[in-house]
This record gives C-alpha cells, sequence and structure tokens, in this order.
C-alpha cells in the first residue's frame, strides 16, 4: 500500500540495475526522459545515473562499476544480487544523523554507520554529503537509509531539468509490523503491505505518462 511522509522529505530512491547504459536507454524509452550520467563511487565499487523527480527528489540508476577492481563484493544497496532492474534502497533527508543512527541500530546492529563522502559531477560540481551508509545486503531493504547535504553546495538535483514527478511509493514485507515501528520513530506515516519478500516500488509521471518501476 502506499504511505505518506510526516515531515521528513525522500531524498532519493535507489534503482539498482545490472547494465547502466541498458537502463538508461530503457528509461528514456518508458518515460521520454533520458537519464544523465551522475559519476562513479570510487570507495564504493559503483556507478549511477539521475533523474529529477521534483522537490529536491531523484532517482538514483545504480550499479556496479566494473572498471573498478580495488572495491570487493559484496558491495552496498544490493548490486551484487540484483538479476533484474528493481528498487533496493531509498533514502530519507537528514540533518539529525546521530539520532536517526540510533534508531536503525534497533532495527539491525550493522546498520547507523555514519561515513561522509564526496565527488565531482560531469558538470564540475562538488557534492558533499554525509551518511547513514545503506548495507550490502539484503536485496531489497525497505528501512531508509538517511543523507545530510548542507555542507554541500549544490544538491544533484540542481543541474537536473524537472521533466518527472514521484507520485508515491508502495512496500511489501514479510513482517510489515517490524517495518512500521521504526518507520513511526522515525516520523513517517506508513501502511506496508504483507508479501512473500521485501519490495519497493514507485509510481512516477513523466512526459510519456504514469508508470510504475
Amino acid at each position: 500500500m502506499e504511505y505518506r511522509l510526516v515531515k521528513r522529505k525522500i531524498d532519493h530512491i535507489v534503482y539498482t540495475v545490472t547494465n547502466l547504459d541498458a537502463a538508461i536507454d530503457e528509461f528514456e524509452k518508458l518515460s521520454g526522459v533520458r537519464p544523465v550520467f551522475g559519476g562513479y563511487h570510487t570507495t564504493k565499487g559503483t556507478k549511477n545515473a539521475l533523474v529529477n523527480l521534483g522537490d529536491n527528489c531523484y532517482l538514483e540508476i545504480l550499479t556496479i562499476d566494473e572498471g573498478n577492481t580495488a572495491i570487493k563484493p559484496p558491495r552496498w544497496m544490493g548490486v551484487d544480487f540484483v538479476k533484474t532492474p528493481q528498487i533496493t534502497r531509498w533514502s530519507l533527508k537528514s540533518n539529525q544523523l546521530h539520532q536517526d543512527s540510533k534508531i536503525l541500530q534497533k532495527y539491525h546492529s550493522e546498520m547507523g554507520v555514519i561515513q561522509g563522502g564526496q565527488r565531482q559531477t560531469t558538470v564540475a560540481d562538488t557534492l558533499t554529503w554525509e551518511m547513514i551508509l545503506p548495507l550490502a545486503t539484503p536485496l531489497v531493504e525497505p528501512i531508509p537509509f538517511m543523507t545530510d547535504w548542507q555542507h554541500s553546495s549544490v544538491h544533484p538535483t540542481h543541474n537536473l531539468p524537472p521533466q518527472c514527478e514521484l507520485i508515491e511509493l508502495s512496500f511489501t514485507h514479510l513482517h510489515p509490523t517490524i517495518i512500521q515501528q521504526i518507520f513511526s520513530e522515525l516520523s513517517i506515516d506508513i501502511l506496508v503491505q504483507q508479501g512473500e519478500e521485501a519490495t519497493i516500488q514507485a509510481k512516477i509521471k513523466s512526459p510519456n505518462g504514469v508508470f510504475i518501476i
């Protein structure tokens, strides 16, 4: 079922794929909007392309950076386990990472690690962030990680045309009440549908109409 956020805003949604070029082409065919190559996460072994979803929120199309042999699997956000393109993670905006990390650790003892990062964009902007790191497993994690951009001069959506709009997200989980409890502590009002596995889906409005990934 759909949920709505209370007090908190979505920063980005992670759509994990096996081939970035193919995923960019497919998204353009589906939506009429061509994702923009974002760059490389050199310390995580991944690369991405981005789509502006409005309201300082974006879709991150993420895959393994095969040219980076220094980072060994398992890499973050389920990239080593995905077989078909799907949303595997999502992130909230946060300026209270230490408080949020304590809540996440209640759900999973390995969650809650805060780390900073930086990368150059293709137009020479410098993105600087702090985040609560998402884990490598499971493939799909409905509990969000958090991203803080307050020390960055720009946000990833800064130079992206606002051609798409996030309408809603939907979730399924084998134990939805567990997820709902953590969401409640994170000030998120949510309904999670019972399911055999964890899934996250996004309904997106585009120039070609509304679609779900």
